[in-house]
């Protein structure tokens, strides 16, 4: 057993010898990473481009619906205001359901109001902080 383990130590070192150690070139390496994330994000956006071409109208559009307005209610719960040809109806979207709240004829939505300017928010500032002095 002894002289296995000396002749085992006897040949390693020739072994090592023989065989020139083979080291990875680094550029080759890098060089098909990066064509491999190249050919994945072409995939990638030939894909998404593809999607788009191909998907059929929905969301706004999709045949005589048409989404008016939408507004948050909860985390995850909306009101929203669906055209479907001349008659509006207001419906409330909770996961899993969907319940009319009321219908009304097609009408106009009252324009947003505008956003103050500076000089008006300045003088509401003033007045808030003078209210909140006087107590």
């Amino acid at each position: 057993m002894r002289n296995f383990f000396l002749s085992l130590l006897a040949v390693l070192p020739g072994a090592a010898l023989a065989q020139p150690s083979a080291l990875p070139d680094a550029g080759a390496s890098l060089l098909q990473v990066v064509m491999g994330l190249g050919v994945v994000l072409a995939a990638l956006i030939g894909g998404l481009w593809l999607l788009k071409r191909l998907s059929i109208a929905h969301g706004a559009t999709a045949g005589g619906l048409r989404v008016i307005a939408g507004a948050s209610v909860g985390p995850r719960e909306r009101v929203v205001l669906v055209e479907v040809e001349d008659t509006w109806l207001l419906v409330g979207v909770a996961p899993g359901q969907v319940n009319a709240l009321h219908r009304m004829p097609k009408g106009k939505l009252a324009a947003a109001p505008a956003a103050p300017s500076g000089n008006e928010f300045g003088a509401w500032l003033k007045q808030v902080m003078e209210r909140r002095n006087a107590r």
